[in-house]
């Protein structure tokens, strides 16, 4: 195969060669493709640009060896979201002695309206400021984080959380409920504290 030709591969395609012939060459193709979103979602849970570029080389070198686990059952991307999350919230959960000073996650795509659409505090939700989303969310756990932004950053179904993080739909829809009520009490309780602008 010529090498540009690599280039028009889709992704699956890319996997399955690269799993097949351990071909670092077709590896960094796929690493061109999505090293800039990898390293944005690294950088939300880092204490800075250093340590984000290199939970993005962590994970890139992790993802190689665990190709062959991407089963198909979701698109890749999906699969490489949820990975790069379950690194991040590992990698920060170890680092708890560490306090993570960062404050501030990717905005883009995230749709306020969106989270408020199955909560009973729709209206509370839909009022958030996005910089004091930033805050609350820095003030649950990372597991919740990780949940929220691949369902309304990533925008994944409910099937694609199920199929990514290998649990049923039902606990799922558990734990995003859980989470969302959990960032809607400590927003409650961050503008109570007198800290809202």
């Amino acid at each position: 195969m010529l090498p540009d030709a690599d280039h028009h591969l889709t992704d699956e395609a890319l996997v399955e060669a690269i799993v097949k012939t351990n071909d670092t060459m077709l590896f960094e193709v796929l690493y061109d493709r999505y090293a800039t979103i990898v390293y944005n979602k690294c950088y939300g849970f880092a204490n800075g640009i250093d340590e984000a570029k290199d939970l993005t080389q962590d994970v890139f070198l992790r993802v190689f060896v665990k190709l062959s686990s991407f089963k198909g059952k979701s698109k890749f991307s999906t699969w490489l979201y949820a990975f790069t999350y379950n690194h991040c919230v590992n990698y920060v959960t170890r680092n708890t002695a560490k306090k993570i000073e960062k404050k501030s996650i990717s905005t883009e795509n995230f749709s306020l309206e969106n989270i408020g659409e199955d909560i009973d505090s729709t209206q509370e939700f839909e009022n958030m400021r996005v910089e004091q989303l930033k805050e609350v969310m820095e003030m649950i756990s990372q597991e919740e984080k990780m949940i929220i932004l691949l369902k309304y950053q990533d925008d994944l179904s409910i099937k694609e959380l199920a199929d990514v993080l290998d649990i049923g739909e039902s606990a799922v829809k558990m734990r995003l409920k859980r989470a969302k009520e959990k960032l809607v009490r400590q927003y409650s309780n961050y503008t109570k504290d007198g800290k809202s602008i």
